[in-house]
């Protein structure tokens, strides 16, 4: 299980940080999905941050720290149930899929570092 719960939660942060970075970056592809959600560019610095932050709190769960991981991956729950509520609010369920990968990836890093 501590295995599952290392991979799970190790490809979740990559993936975050990996988010993070295009969004303070402002990437091509972020700045499309956002205006299609509504989303102002002014929000991108501060949602690639708590992407980020999310990414280094799971880390300290993997290094020890259970606690942040935990609170950690709840806030990524609860990062992109926002998101996905963004997407439906705006009709745009062709591209709900994105924040719904990285929902599944935030419930299984929860669900794992909590079982752990």
């Amino acid at each position: 299980m501590f295995i599952t719960y290392v991979v799970v939660t190790a490809v979740t942060i990559a993936a975050n940080a990996g988010i993070a970075i295009a969004d303070l970056a402002k990437a091509d592809f972020v700045l499309a999905n956002s205006a299609k959600v509504d989303v102002p560019r002014s929000w991108l610095p501060m949602l690639g941050t708590l992407k980020a932050a999310g990414a280094v709190g799971l880390l300290l769960g993997l290094l020890g720290f259970q606690a942040i991981g935990v609170a950690a991956a709840i806030g990524l729950v609860a990062f992109y149930v926002g998101a996905i509520v963004a997407h439906v609010r705006a009709r745009q369920i062709n591209t709900i899929a994105a924040p719904g990968v990285f929902l599944a990836m935030a419930v299984a890093s929860l669900a794992l570092a909590i079982a752990g």
